[in-house]
């Protein structure tokens, strides 16, 4: 019998949700696994067996995808790009019913189109083509693609091939596709917007786009499907609704009707019952703080980065948040330079410890105000 965490039992899933809330448990889902992340905070709200083996399926290419736009960012490629599409790449799906782009052998193909038959057309084509255009083979792109995922933090996945096609060594489990999914939204915005698009016509076959739920729901703005007799029907989803983004990544139902059914249940559960607190970023600093000897008094404390929390909603005014600052603090200080933590808690409990830095340099100051600050330190002040 598959485990359903609620927040009764979130401890498993993340340190910011080890608390009751009197909300309803998440929607019984029919699926091998689950997981329901707040893109600000990066946790989990919603989850069932998250860290289990699963076959991606065609959900593999959004990793695929991310290492193409990292290599445009890095400028490495170019969208305008021609592709050379090699027989292993023109074969794939000939003689099954694997999805294809229809790109033709000895052909060369812009590198954005293919990218479009990958995304929208879920094409293993398109997909092999730029896996050997990237890597030169889909193997040594294999091994690219397990050296992303360890660097995303993807602890529970491996890949064998750029498309998701069946095998032993190629797996990954929901709460990786959802860090993979924050991922790709937070450092590719601009590219992200493609799998939004609703269809793709290339060599005058026009496709749709084979997530459902871009159609049904106004707020969705992705992600990928994915289907095979091993894996099942995959479907990895983000939506936003008033500023607010949610990703569900659920694995392994009966029929496309029901991935799609369960995510939107997943998806509603989170924007009705939970709410995104934000609670350090570089525009919000936890406090200010003394410093001596630099050329000001006062210095900003916090996070670089945006902190966030899911919390049940309602609760957020209930929160209480405890600085340490590590004192004195004393100039020459450079910008991200850890000064202390601070403690977040609800009814008691611990939720969160973040790490506090200062949030600019400060440099030291005239002679005579170090001497001041001298003298002040000794007598305590």
């Amino acid at each position: 019998m598959k485990k359903l965490l609620s927040l009764a039992t979130a401890a498993l899933l993340a340190p910011g949700l080890a608390f009751a809330a009197t909300i309803p448990d998440p929607p019984a889902i029919d699926a091998k696994s689950y997981a329901l992340m707040d893109y600000a905070s990066g946790e989990l709200i919603a989850a069932s067996n998250p860290d289990e083996h699963v076959a991606p399926a065609s959900i593999t290419k959004v990793l695929t995808t991310y290492i193409v736009f990292d290599e445009i960012k890095q400028k490495r490629l170019s969208p305008d790009d021609e592709v050379l599409i090699s027989e292993k790449a023109w074969r794939q799906g000939l003689d099954s019913s694997e999805s294809r782009m229809f790109v033709r052998v000895g052909t060369q193909v812009k590198l954005i189109d293919l990218l479009r038959g990958i995304i929208i057309q879920s094409g293993n084509d398109a997909t092999v083509a730029v896996a050997e255009h990237v890597a030169g083979s889909e193997s040594v792109f294999a091994d690219l693609m397990n050296e992303y995922a360890k660097r995303l933090g993807m602890t529970n996945s491996h890949f064998a091939d750029a498309s998701g096609l069946p095998d032993a060594n190629h797996y990954t489990s929901a709460r990786d596709l959802t860090i993979l999914a924050r991922a790709l939204i937070h450092d590719f915005p601009q590219w992200y917007k493609l799998f939004s698009e609703r269809e793709f016509t290339y060599n005058k076959i026009r496709q749709p786009n084979r997530n459902g739920l871009l159609e049904k729901d106004p707020s969705v703005d992705g992600i990928k499907t994915g289907h095979t007799s091993e894996a099942g029907y995959c479907l990895l989803s983000s939506a936003e609704r008033n500023g607010r983004r949610l990703i569900a990544a659920v694995m392994g139902t009966k029929s496309w009707a029901m991935r799609e059914q369960a995510s939107m249940e997943l998806l509603n559960y989170g924007f009705r019952f939970f709410d995104t607190t934000s609670l350090f970023g570089p525009d919000k600093p936890a406090q200010q703080a003394r410093v001596y000897k630099g050329n000001v008094d006062n210095l900003p404390v916090g996070t670089l980065e945006p902190v966030a929390l899911a919390l049940p909603r309602g609760s957020a005014d209930q929160l209480k948040i405890s600085a340490q600052i590590n004192s004195p603090i004393v100039a020459p200080l450079k910008k991200g330079q850890s000064l202390g933590t601070a403690t977040v808690s609800l009814d008691g409990k611990t939720l969160k410890t973040v790490p506090l830095v200062a949030m600019q340099d400060v440099p030291l100051g005239g002679f005579f105000h170090r001497l001041i600050d001298t003298i002040r330190l000794w007598l305590g002040w």
